[in-house]
């Protein structure tokens, strides 16, 4: 049985941009051997937490709102996107049953951006770099990231296999105007843009829980990209871990 994978609907006032966005995180979740299973953010919360208690884990996608400020306690820029409640909603009931169920997480972009939130972290409202961290939507890579060695997505992205000595640069496609800045609780900074020190990646610190969060999109290489691919491969695996524990401690019973 394939492991199910909740990811919620991108966007709930531009069905279009979510209807061209959402397919391509269930085809890289099929590919990794996953099922995709979506999330409404239009429904009541109870009806919304059925859905979520039958999957294995959670992928937050890629969203064209910002996080509103008054989470973090944060001042609006001009820059700054209007917020979407409701998916903001989903995420929040998601991410809390994850952390109560230790149900592994992925988040993509606005998805590391949401879970670092909800974490207490902050976020930089507006990225002002010589970098464009933005040039994704037109481009195939945008820049480059350097990866903490010492951090489970470099065991994912293969930096095993790599001299130690040298650093684990990863080609990404990057859209985000927007960054993690103080940390959230559990979580650490494990990649960034070397050119400017910008957040690129965070990991849970608990070794029994999966949670990993990139700021680029590895949804739109996979066909591509190795290091896409094995990202999604680790949640997935990480998934079909957890389910087979669960039906070992029942049947245990």
């Amino acid at each position: 049985m394939r492991p199910r994978i909740a990811i919620p609907i991108p966007h709930s006032g531009d069905l279009a941009y979510a209807e061209r966005a959402l397919p391509q995180y269930e085809r890289a979740v099929e590919m990794a051997g996953g099922e995709p299973v979506r999330i409404p953010v239009d429904r009541a919360p109870a009806e919304v937490m059925k859905l979520i208690e039958r999957c294995d884990a959670v992928l937050l996608p890629g969203s064209k709102a910002d996080v509103d400020p008054e989470k973090y306690g944060a001042t609006r820029h001009p820059e700054t996107a209007a917020a979407d409640a409701r998916r903001d909603t989903v995420d929040e009931l998601l991410l809390q049953d994850a952390y109560n169920m230790r149900k592994p997480v992925l988040g993509i972009c606005y998805g590391l951006q949401i879970l670092n939130v909800y974490r207490s972290g902050t976020l930089r409202q507006h990225i002002e770099s010589p970098v464009n961290h933005d040039a994704g939507r037109k481009v195939p890579l945008a820049h480059s990231v350097e990866v903490d060695r010492q951090s489970k997505l470099a065991e994912i992205v293969g930096g095993a296999e790599s001299p130690a000595e040298q650093a684990l640069v990863l080609p990404v496609n990057s859209s985000h105007r927007q960054s993690a800045e103080v940390i959230g609780d559990g979580l650490r900074a494990v990649a960034r843009s070397p050119q400017d020190g910008i957040i690129e990646a965070v990991e849970g610190t608990s070794p029994d829980h999966f949670v990993l969060a990139v700021q680029w999109h590895p949804e739109r290489s996979v066909d591509d990209d190795e290091p896409s691919r094995a990202i999604f491969r680790a949640l997935v695996k990480a998934a079909q871990a957890r389910h087979a524990k669960l039906v070992g401690e029942f049947e245990a019973l």
